[in-house]
């Protein structure tokens, strides 16, 4: 009877969760129902799920609306007509198109207009009106009492009771923008749109049994079933399934004679298990797919980086999907893909931010549009975002709402207007929001999406599922990850800059080479990696100090050690404690030293605890994957867990382990499990890795620009400029007869970009090097005038950058001469004469004209100094009585030292207090690092960027110094002589 329920997608609108309404149909013993959210299917197949666990006849609908009108329902007959609403909803998504008053030609569903829109005659055949119990009342009057076969009990459902009508209100005023007092009867649902029993609803219709009828008749034609174990995925590349086996065996063995020499038995035998168990669990297709879209991006000439759980395939590596060699690392294939494994795998493919658009057009284009579909992904109501959503709707000022935000259990906080929000807050946690993008999963499906789900047009271009990556999971869509890094962005970049400024060709995929090279290993080990992919941040900086880092095995465990989770739980210093004192290990088991003597007993790898299951406990490979997910909280059957647990301690008992040896391995299994990281992923950035430390050591200068040009590092800008010059360059202020529009390299002298300078219009920044290749270099002032037409504001903004130095004048001189020509400018008018006409000149007295104004316009267009340091603007000549490259012989000692903040860490102590990391540079313009416990960081706080007088105890860990602060002062600095 209930053909048009709202859950919780009807976004700032339903209130219901799936579970929720499912669950409230129950108790009503209502036996069919259809759920009919507005503009979308996001819930459909949740809702199906969940209606065949509790007996009730799932029916799919969607209710479209042009914003607050109802136009009508449509309600799917069976998987065709699901398909025919989805596809018809995406078509107006897709379009940016109004839908229509009037439903389309669909032979699959019934559609069902509001009383009163449509005329009896105007309805198609699969055409009702649906009639509220409200308005059954209006029949007496009405031309649809002449014929009652095309009316329907129609009761919506969008809330339990009154408290969820309050609620809605909330929602509706949140999705309104406007005050919940200005909201208005059409912006709501009705009061009465809440379920009650089948009994009490067919009482309204007593006077009509053709209505209650006509309804039966309806639910009885709407049958929806649907099969989620099958995988929905293209289910072929080549057309054929055994085609494909043939062609991905072909492509695996000759890409192991390219990875591996013939004589390498254990790998062989590795590629043909793994060939086999792929074409088993008919994975071929997504494999050949996930090679096709590889060889697509390496015909352009784009580089990637494959990681995730993938990595750990052989099969991959050969067909050149990763770079990491499986059997070097000892990775588990099951890890990646088992016969157990009851959700699906996925390979992570990294790009270049420049270049992954280009590949997803070829997806789609390669595999059509109706095939092809970025994943969605659902932002919910979370935290503070509620009470500043909620604040709005009832006026709360913007202090106050600061202040119920950061302080909410205050008892300021306690009025009758908070309180209803705290308790509103508390209803509408984790409510879908707003329907998004996920980071990068790809759907290719072997039906039709639409058959899925209808399509949402973000801005990205692209269409996009209306559920997200865990729906895509419960119902067997294996989803390829593209995604974008800017490290990749920089190697590319490099090696380009490199080729131009030196004329040298680097291959940047020779990474045997670079693992074992002395000056990179060297460089590793000092910690020297500013600007390198993941390995650059100070937390980085000091593990590969503490670890002596200085080989491939090693940054791989640092890589993997650094997660939150693992620094959290304390691992990762007793990881590095063990590693300069492995004799104090010991070992539970010596199957326990012989699998984690690599990584001094700690599982710091997913695939440790593989291995430990395996080889301690007997378990297969497949039961300890199950395991592992079920610990890490990714794996929802209880039963199967406590299965693979009884099997483990059974197993155990059976090789006659001690009960107490038993518990104490599955302990620590238990508590590794849920923060350790997957080998694979971690050596895949460690390749990456290598691959920049390798540029930064000998392209030092070219890697610089290229991060610089990148953007996205984990520091600002002026840092990176910083790096460059303590590596031997020379930086150059923007100039219009040198500078591009992203910063550029000659010889050793790098030349700020215009993309840097602060309110130049990037028309601008983009058209001076393209008249200067076009007509030659700039001549005067008079001559860029001329030929380039700029604004006054915009001319000001490059004289006061310094980018006319050339002329050898003043900046007082130039501005001077810029009011002239502008007062007195021309239409343009350009020019490839051979004897251009010189601009005229202007005779100025002397102007007076300091080198601490060069530094405030400085700062105020580039946010940085170029012509002198930072320090330099302090008062005094004091730099600090000791130096970074000095703290390692002085440990226990106290001192002064001045710093450039650089940048700072939030962290929280066991006992929730605040303190904090600091990362300064030195006068010299080497870094080092501080630390502020809660006591000096209250009294002593960082009051934003500048310099720093810091007195503290030098301090050192694991051969890694830093400063425990117990004094700090920002300094202040001479003023802007023009602000005087």
């Amino acid at each position: 009877m209930y053909l048009n329920t709202h859950s919780y997608y009807s976004l700032k609108y339903g209130t219901l969760s799936i579970d929720k309404l499912t669950s409230l149909a129950k108790k009503n013993n209502v036996q069919a129902m259809a759920l009919t959210d507005i503009n979308n299917s996001s819930g459909i197949l949740d809702f199906v799920r969940a209606c065949n666990t509790k007996n009730i006849h799932p029916i799919a609908g969607i209710e479209f609306r042009n914003q607050n009108q109802i136009l009508f329902t449509g309600l799917a007959k069976n998987n065709d007509g699901f398909h025919e609403l989805n596809q018809f909803l995406s078509e107006h998504n897709l379009e940016k198109k109004k839908l229509p008053p009037s439903a389309p030609e669909m032979d699959n569903t019934f559609i069902v207009y509001p009383f009163g829109s449509k005329k009896l005659q105007e309805l198609k055949e699969n055409e009702y009106i649906g009639i509220r119990p409200a308005e059954t009342g209006k029949l007496l009057t009405s031309d649809y009492r002449k014929d009652t076969s095309k009316l329907i009990v129609w009761q919506p459902v969008t809330f339990e009771n009154q408290a969820g009508y309050a609620l809605h209100k909330n929602l509706r005023a949140i999705g309104e923008n406007k005050l919940i007092s200005q909201l208005r009867p059409e912006d709501l649902a009705q009061p009465s749109e809440i379920m009650c029993s089948i009994d009490k609803l067919s009482e309204y219709y007593n006077a009509y049994p053709n209505i209650l009828k006509n309804t039966e008749k309806i639910i009885c034609n709407c049958n929806f079933s649907f099969d989620f174990k099958s995988h929905k995925n293209k289910k072929t590349f080549t057309g054929s399934e055994k085609d494909d086996e043939q062609l991905l065996r072909w492509i695996a063995e000759d890409g192991f004679l390219y990875r591996y020499n013939k004589n390498n038995p254990k790998a062989w035998e590795r590629l043909q298990k793994e060939l086999n168990i792929i074409f088993k669990l008919s994975f071929t297709a997504y494999f050949l797919i996930t090679w096709d879209i590889i060889r697509f991006s390496m015909s352009k000439g784009f580089y990637h980086v494959g990681r995730g759980s993938g990595a750990n395939s052989i099969v991959a590596y050969c067909i050149k999907i990763t770079d990491v060699d499986p059997i070097e690392l000892d990775l588990y294939f099951e890890r990646f893909l088992n016969p157990r494994r009851t959700s699906p795998p996925d390979f992570d493919i990294d790009y270049s931010w420049k270049e992954r658009n280009t590949v997803q057009e070829y997806i789609f284009k390669r595999y059509g549009k109706q095939h092809t579909a970025l994943l969605g992904a659902m932002s919910t109501f979370k935290g503070k975002s509620i009470y500043r959503e909620l604040g709005k709707v009832y006026g709360l000022p913007k202090e106050e709402i600061d202040q119920l935000v950061n302080y909410p259990e205050q008892a300021i906080n306690k009025n009758n207007i908070t309180q209803k929000i705290h308790l509103l807050k508390e209803q509408m946690t984790n409510f879908p929001n707003i329907r998004s993008i996920h980071a990068g999963g790809i759907l290719i499906s072997e039906l039709p999406i639409t058959y899925y789900t209808a399509l949402d047009m973000p801005p990205k271009g692209f269409p996009t599922t209306q559920w997200d990556m865990y729906v895509a999971e419960d119902i067997g869509f294996e989803k390829l990850d593209i995604l974008s890094q800017r490290g990749i962005g920089h190697i590319k970049e490099c090696a380009e800059i490199v080729l131009k400024n030196r004329a040298e060709n680097v291959d940047v995929h020779n990474v045997k080479k670079f693992k074992t090279d002395e000056k990179v290993k060297r460089q590793l080990k000092d910690g020297e990696t500013i600007g390198c992919f993941y390995i650059e941040s100070p937390a980085m900086r000091g593990l590969l100090k503490q670890l002596r880092c200085e080989d491939y095995l090693t940054l791989v465990a640092a890589s993997s050690i650094i997660r939150p989770g693992v620094a959290r739980s304390g691992m990762m210093k007793e990881y590095i404690r063990r590693f300069h004192h492995p004799e104090s290990i010991k070992y539970l088991h010596p199957v326990m030293k012989e699998q984690l003597e690599e990584t001094f007993g700690v599982m710091v790898y997913q695939e440790d605890v593989l291995k430990v299951c395996h080889h301690f406990a007997d378990l297969d490979l497949s039961d300890a994957d199950i395991l592992r997910r079920a610990m890490s909280g990714k794996h929802r059957s209880g039963k199967e867990f406590e299965r693979i647990q009884n099997k483990f301690f059974s197993n155990c008992q059976a090789k006659g382990y001690s009960l107490e040896l038993t518990k104490e391995v599955w302990r620590q299994i238990a508590s590794f499990a849920g923060y350790s990281f997957s080998k694979a992923h971690s050596a895949s950035y460690a390749v990456e890795s290598f691959q920049s430390l390798y540029l930064k050591t000998y392209y030092p200068l070219e890697f610089m620009v290229a991060v610089i040009n990148n953007f996205g590092g984990f520091y600002k800008t002026w840092v990176y400029f910083n790096e460059a010059k303590r590596s031997g360059a020379e930086i150059m202020l923007p100039c219009v007869n040198n500078s591009l529009y992203k910063t550029s390299i000659q010889g050793t002298k790098i030349y700020i970009g215009f993309i840097h300078m602060a309110n130049l219009e990037k028309n601008i920044g983009k058209k001076i090097p393209e008249e200067r290749n076009t007509n030659g270099p700039f001549l005067s002032l008079g001559n860029f005038v001329t030929r380039l037409q700029p604004g006054t504001e915009q001319l000001n903004i490059l004289i006061k950058a310094g980018a006319f130095s050339f002329t050898g004048k003043s900046k007082s001189e130039l501005l001077w001469e810029a009011y002239s020509l502008q007062k007195n400018k021309k239409p343009a008018y350009v020019t490839n004469s051979l004897f251009p006409v010189p601009s005229k000149t202007f005779t100025l007295p002397k102007l007076e004209h300091s080198q601490l104004e060069d530094t405030y316009d400085e700062l105020e267009l580039l946010e940085f100094t170029v012509s002198t340091t930072h320090f330099n603007l302090v008062r005094n000549g004091f730099r600090g009585e000791i130096m970074a490259t000095d703290l390692c012989n002085n440990i226990g000692k106290k001192f002064k030292m001045m710093g450039h903040l650089v940048t700072i860490k939030f962290v929280r102590t066991i006992k929730k207090e605040l303190m904090q990391f600091g990362t300064f540079l030195d006068v010299e313009g080497n870094f080092f690092d501080t630390v502020h416990f809660p006591n000096s960081l209250n009294k002593y706080p960082f009051r934003g960027s500048g310099i720093y007088l810091i007195l503290g105890k030098i301090v050192e860990e694991f051969g890694y110094p830093s400063m425990e602060v117990e004094k700090m002062q920002k300094v202040p600095l001479m003023p802007d002589p023009r602000d005087t």
